[in-house]
C-alpha cells in the first residue's frame, strides 16, 4: 500500500476517534445540562486547539487536509458547546438562582 494511502487511511480513522470522543460528553451535556465535572479552562483550550487545527488543515501548502478540518471543526463545535453550557450553568445559572 502506498503511504499517501496510508496516511489518508490514518487521517480518517484519528478523526473518527476524536469525533467519537468528543461526541458523547457534548450530547450528555447537552440533554442533562449537568457540568459539575467539566474543567471550564479545559474546555475553552480544547476549542481554541481545535480551531487552530482547523486553519492549519486548511492552510496547507499542499491543499487542505479535510479529515483534519472536519474532525477539528466538529470537536471545537462540540467543545464551544459545552463551554457555552458551562458558563450558563456557573456564572448565570447557579449565581443567579
Amino acid at each position: 500500500m502506498e503511504q499517501e494511502t496510508l496516511y489518508t487511511i490514518f487521517g480518517y480513522v484519528a478523526s473518527l476517534g476524536m469525533i467519537l470522543g468528543y461526541l458523547p460528553q457534548a450530547i450528555t451535556t447537552i440533554r442533562t445540562h449537568n457540568t459539575d465535572g467539566i474543567a471550564l479552562p479545559s474546555f475553552l483550550m480544547m476549542a481554541i486547539g481545535a480551531l487552530a487545527f482547523v486553519i492549519q488543515g486548511l492552510l496547507h501548502k499542499d491543499g487542505v487536509i479535510w479529515s483534519m478540518v472536519i474532525t477539528n471543526a466538529v470537536t471545537c463545535s462540540c467543545s464551544c458547546i459545552v463551554f457555552a453550557i458551562k458558563i450558563h450553568n456557573d456564572y448565570f445559572f447557579k449565581k443567579g438562582g
